[in-house]
């Protein structure tokens, strides 16, 4: 028996993305309902070989609903989540909005399941699931295998973070910067706060701390220690914006609370779900945005001991924003509180 889905935010580019994976993988779904605000009412957006016009966005508009998909930042989700909730619906949220609030699951499918599946027994059906940041997601996609197996003492993470991290918008800027630069035109950046083409900057998050952190690098701590279940779990991150359209990669340095070594992490991790072991030692070749643009699982590679730092280890890991690190996650998430488990990877 299908279910009836809202998607909120529905024309940007999680939006899309939510659509298609539903469709990929062959989610449950009698009855769409696409909505967004009223600037975008009345445009059509294709599904399952139809199109569907795209409504506005009110407190109504969940009534009848089992799931609600949400990517409209946090001011909607927060205005919206007391209708949808009432409504009976489980709201699935891609949004910092709810992330650290208690009583809130935040979920990795891969990691913690059950989380998203008591929740929603829990609370008969509604409430709200929380989607973590997607530098979270991609990096615990990878250390939360080993980590089970033996505890991380701290975390380091560089990121490489896509123009798909700030949406559509930043994308098409990307690209006509791009274009603007080549032909040796001035070209003024409207979505991101500075020249974009050939160029990279820290994180343009909202704001910065103290202690000179940004909103994105804090998220890595602190969603990470709520995903895992450990207070004790340690990260610090630098996030940084290059010109990539799409996927966004990290580099890991990981230490633990004991020996480690290549092996002992490429043995894991080639049979933790969600996760592709990609390299070509011979000809330089490691996993790349391009290769992610579009895939569903999480890629790494460049497994190396840190010769600087006892029981530490590199590792490369490269993950599509907009799938894994946002509309593939929130579809798992409904999968796992509806279904009880995630259906198969079908890209």
């Amino acid at each position: 028996m299908g279910l009836s889905v809202a998607i909120v935010g529905a024309t940007g580019a999680v939006g899309v993305e939510f659509m298609q994976v539903l469709e990929a993988r062959g989610f449950p779904v009698d009855r769409l309902t696409l909505l967004a605000s009223p600037r975008s009412a009345g445009s059509k957006l294709p599904f399952k070989g139809r199109d569907i016009t795209v409504e506005v966005l009110t407190e109504d508009s969940f009534k009848g609903h089992d799931l609600a998909l949400f990517s409209a930042g946090s001011s909607v989700s927060k205005k919206y989540r007391q209708a949808c909730t009432d409504s009976g619906c489980l709201m699935v949220d891609n949004s910092s909005a709810f992330r650290m609030e208690d009583g809130v699951p935040l979920v990795v499918p891969e990691i913690n399941p059950a989380d998203a599946a008591k929740a929603f027994r829990k609370n008969g059906g509604k409430g709200v699931i929380a989607n973590p940041n997607c530098v979270t997601i991609i990096a615990l996609m990878a250390v939360a295998p080993l980590h089970r197996a033996i505890p991380v003492k701290r975390l380091l993470a560089a990121t490489y973070q896509a123009a798909s991290g700030a949406g559509h918008a930043a994308m098409v800027e990307l690209q006509e910067g791009t274009r603007a630069a080549l032909d040796g035109r001035p070209f003024e950046p409207k979505v991101l706060p500075l020249p974009y083409a050939f160029n990279l900057f820290p994180h343009n998050s909202p704001w910065i701390d103290a202690e000179g952190y940004c909103e994105e690098e804090i998220k890595l701590s602190k969603e990470g220690r709520k995903i895992l279940g450990d207070p004790a779990f340690n990260a610090s991150a630098t996030c940084v914006r290059v010109p990539v359209l799409r996927a966004h990669s990290e580099a890991l340095n990981i230490e633990f609370t004991a020996p480690v070594s290549p092996e002992w992490a490429y043995g894991i991790l080639r049979s933790a779900p969600g996760v592709r072991v990609v390299e070509d030692r011979a000809r330089n070749r490691w996993p790349m945005p391009l290769d992610v643009a579009g895939a569903d699982d999480v890629q790494v590679g460049r497994i190396r001991t840190d010769k600087s730092q006892p029981n530490t280890l590199d590792l490369w890991v490269v993950g599509d924003q907009l799938l894994k690190g946002a509309a593939l996650n929130a579809v798992q998430c409904a999968e796992v509180a509806f279904f009880g488990a995630l259906a198969p990877n079908r890209r």
